[in-house]
């Protein structure tokens, strides 16, 4: 992939914004939380951590504020990071051999998923900075490296990604899931069509890419839907701007052209109720998040 890609001058801010993310869904009471994860801690800026501590009405403020002018988009990345949970988890009841998770970034389901230990082989595809200090963390919490984990940095948008992952282990052969989460919207849309495309041609039949998207309204700045104006200036303020969005009826032929079939689409609307539910019933979620899954055509 030759598309520039955004300026990045360390790890992802955004991979530590999501680790924050989980992190915080985990403190949650065991009765309300949806899922739990003991190694989002690790990722992030131990500054944040002892702020929060210090300063707990400051840091509800700040919380609230920001659900405030992103109304449900918190709920819905948490969601994202259940649904992905329960899709992988099913992957690998399934017989599924292989996980490349692309744009890794700190995913912890390799370490917290006991199933994908014992049944898959886990590639971790992401920046090179990234990765190197991921691994400098995951070795400091288990002091080895995971056995059934590669770790493979690559700038998607640079590096040859087919040839990087078979040269770690890769087989083309394999039912494989392949996991994209929060990754499209911030390639060009070049990017994405040759990364849907390197999928179907490299990967064996009934293969799955899971994946979530935003609206392209969002992505051009007209989206009237509440909280995008300030989901776009919170990313410019980030330097990680969206770059490509979808329109749900455009999915499915754009992904059947390019070697997919059986596209499952789902919008806010679904997964709230599938995650929400009973105690939690009352978490809004955003409607400018949605998932979705396509198979690898045979």
């Amino acid at each position: 992939m030759t598309q520039q890609s955004n300026e990045k001058t360390g790890p992802s801010k955004m991979a530590e914004g999501i680790a924050l993310q989980r992190f915080a869904e985990s403190k949650l009471p065991e009765d309300r939380r949806i899922f739990y994860d003991p190694y989002a801690v690790y990722f992030i800026d131990p500054r944040t951590l002892e702020y929060a501590k210090q300063n707990p009405l400051q840091a509800k403020a700040l919380a609230e504020e920001y659900e405030k002018k992103m109304p449900g988009w918190s709920n819905s990345i948490r969601a994202r990071v259940r649904y992905f949970d329960d899709r992988i988890e099913k992957a690998a009841a399934e017989g599924f051999t292989q996980l490349v998770i692309l744009g890794a970034g700190y995913d912890t389901r390799a370490y917290r998923i006991p199933a994908l230990k014992e049944r898959m082989t886990i590639f971790e595809v992401d920046h090179p900075q990234t990765i190197e200090r991921k691994i400098s963390i995951i070795t400091g919490i288990f002091q080895e490296m995971p056995k059934h984990v590669r770790f493979v940095p690559l700038d998607l948008e640079h590096g040859d990604l087919w040839d990087t992952l078979k040269r770690s282990g890769y087989s083309t052969s394999e039912k494989t899931l392949f996991v994209l989460e929060g990754l499209l919207m911030y390639l060009s849309r070049d990017a994405v069509a040759e990364l849907f495309s390197g999928i179907a041609q490299n990967a064996g039949a009934g293969s799955i890419a899971l994946f979530d998207f935003v609206p392209q309204s969002l992505v051009d700045g007209i989206s009237d839907s509440e909280g995008g104006a300030y989901i776009r200036a919170y990313l410019s303020q980030v330097g990680e701007l969206f770059r490509t969005g979808f329109a749900e009826n455009e999915l499915n032929p754009y992904l059947a052209g390019l070697g997919f079939t059986d596209v499952e689409i789902v919008p806010g609307s679904v997964y709230k109720g599938m995650i929400y539910t009973g105690v939690n019933a009352d978490r809004p979620v955003s409607g400018l998040l949605n998932f979705a899954a396509a198979v690898v055509r045979g």
